[in-house]
């Protein structure tokens, strides 16, 4: 009897197998889910999601004025307050489920801080296709908690934060969402053939089931989980009984029809 292959690959990265870095002396540290190519292991079919660092501050910390150009990068704050101010003049502070969008065309500079006890938040840049992006003004726009579309279903809750029904618009084509699962409940996720979907657990623990094979991948507070489908293919994330689990979700296109920067 011939077995089909599964159609979905998992990878499964815990933190001790991500990046690490920090800045202004220690006061602010992460642990990076995907790091610069020179950092952590190599990761394939992340399309455009170029890069994801969970940063935590305990207190006040500054990341001082650096540049970038043509990528596009979200601070999306997780708890706490985020502070920006950008070479255009821009000078702001989001809350907790606030981003800051810069989409750096030919050229910003920046510089965040965190603000009060704790601060925890990702900073993540997308990967559009540079060679149009450089030419393109840069620009930075900030979102509230409230900006964002919210649903309730069955003991879990959806925050859209990029894709169909975000505030936000990107080049790059990602969808991201904020989910929280009730304990011991499942939610369904749909995988189309050549895309990937990246993982972040941020509170909790559960379990990622691939629905055709059956196999279960147990998650806890801070694994990276990598699903990319060689064929369609279903998933069900489910809480654990003893506590919610709280995950952030990116979908890409496993490839992009233009030039990468990782690859170049």
């Amino acid at each position: 009897m011939i077995q089909n292959k599964a159609a979905l690959n998992f990878k499964i990265y815990p933190p001790e197998a991500q990046a690490v870095g920090q800045f202004d002396g220690g006061r602010i540290t992460e642990v990076k889910p995907i790091g610069f190519p020179h950092e952590g292991p190599p990761i394939k079919n992340l399309g455009p999601l170029f890069y994801w660092a969970w940063a935590t501050a305990k207190g006040y910390g500054k990341i001082a004025l650096h540049p970038h150009q043509a990528f596009e990068i979200m601070s999306y704050a997780l708890e706490g307050e985020i502070g920006h101010y950008d070479s255009l003049g821009n000078r702001s502070r989001v809350q907790a489920g606030g981003a800051q969008v810069i989409q750096a065309g030919a050229g910003i500079s920046h510089e965040e801080e965190t603000i009060g006890e704790f601060t925890d938040f990702f900073q993540i840049w997308f990967d559009p296709n540079i060679r149009k992006t450089i030419h393109n003004n840069p620009t930075y726009n900030e979102f509230k908690n409230d900006d964002f579309l919210i649903e309730h279903q069955d003991g879990v809750t959806l925050k859209t934060i990029l894709g169909n029904g975000s505030p936000i618009y990107l080049e790059s084509e990602v969808i991201m969402q904020d989910i929280s699962i009730e304990n011991d409940r499942l939610y369904q996720y749909v995988l189309a053939q050549d895309r990937t979907l990246a993982v972040v657990i941020i509170s909790g623990k559960g379990i990622l089931f691939d629905k055709q094979t059956g196999a279960k991948h147990h998650v806890n507070k801070q694994d990276f989980a990598v699903i990319h489908a060689k064929q369609r293919g279903e998933i069900s994330i489910q809480a654990d009984s003893s506590s919610p689990l709280r995950i952030a979700t990116i979908e890409v296109p496993a490839q992009v029809d233009y030039p990468l920067y990782r690859n170049q």
